[in-house]
């Protein structure tokens, strides 16, 4: 069975594993855990504990289990209160983690209690914050390097982390490396800032893969092409170069295209063939998107779909 890392966060890598899940393949999720807003930064900041908001969604996403389950973790309670806006998922894993030690011991407790096929892992065990840097300040946190992006000249965290021997022993054994589509910046490039990471990145022997966003993201990839995403994320890969990226490449709909770009400032991310052919990066392109709500999602099962058939080329 073939090996895949997953790097990511947020919906972007939920979306992605809840179509993976459905394959033959060994997935391995590695997560970022410098999230510090909503019920995440709050448990974060009062039991100094790593951030366990995306991991809690990436569970949900590869659960195997009923939807009234589901439902339950992800729950939010409504009434004021010390809970209010806590998710359920949130709070069984802060838990857990005073249970069995750790968070990567916590998650590995909820897959064997979701049935999730594969394996979760935390970046760090650490708690850690991000930061931007630009000429003469920084931004402290995800929250506000999200909103300073534009002002920003380089990420950091705000100490050397330290990561996992599993983390790196899965990278160094995977048959495929993905970044996933979500927020560039904060879900994706935390993973880049751990020397140890890179070294391991450097030393497999697996190509590297990105799934391109569908969209921009306001204040952090404003009108960014396909090629710009993986222009940024070279700059951070250093030694190591994306091979091929994931895209979309049908037609959406005006009437979304301009909700979109009215309502959330968001424009079609541009999949700009003749530049990603000048970065030496491999298009694999198709109609991966879905329209769900009014809003644009991948097609989990069609993008899933697309890596499942690269990696059996490839057997």
């Amino acid at each position: 069975m073939k090996k895949v890392v997953v790097f990511g966060g947020g919906t972007g890598l939920s979306c992605l594993l809840s179509g993976l899940k459905l394959f033959p393949i060994d997935v391995t999720t590695i997560i970022a855990v410098s999230d510090n807003g909503s019920s995440t930064g709050v448990l974060k900041e009062e039991l100094d504990i790593p951030a366990v908001g995306d991991i809690g969604k990436v569970l949900l996403s590869m659960a195997n289990v009923d939807d009234d389950f589901i439902d339950l973790l992800g729950y939010r309670f409504q009434k004021s209160g010390s809970l209010y806006n806590h998710p359920v998922r949130n709070i069984l894993l802060a838990a857990l983690i005073d249970l069995k030690g750790n968070l990567t011991e916590a998650t590995k407790y909820m897959c064997k209690l979701l049935g999730v096929k594969g394996t979760v892992l935390p970046l760090t065990e650490e708690r850690v914050e991000l930061i931007g840097k630009s000429k003469d300040k920084e931004f402290f946190g995800e929250e506000e390097v999200s909103n300073n992006i534009r002002h920003i000249k380089r990420l950091t965290y705000d100490h050397d982390i330290r990561i996992g021997e599993e983390v790196i022993s899965k990278i160094m054994d995977a048959d495929l490396i993905i970044f996933s589509s979500g927020s560039l910046y904060t879900s994706v490039l935390p993973h880049l800032l751990s020397q140890e990471v890179l070294s391991a990145i450097e030393q497999t022997k697996a190509p590297l893969m990105y799934i391109s966003n569908l969209v921009t993201q306001p204040g952090e990839t404003d009108n960014y092409s396909v090629s710009q995403h993986i222009k940024v994320l070279n700059k951070y890969l250093k030694n190591r170069k994306i091979d091929m990226v994931v895209a979309n490449n049908a037609k959406i709909d005006e009437r979304i295209k301009e909700k979109y770009l009215t309502a959330e400032n968001k424009t079609i991310v541009d999949l700009d063939r003749d530049k990603l052919n000048y970065q030496e990066v491999r298009i694999i392109e198709g109609d991966i998107f879905c329209i769900e709500n009014d809003k644009i999602r991948h097609n989990a099962l069609k993008t899933a779909f697309m890596i499942f058939t690269y990696l059996m080329e490839n057997e």
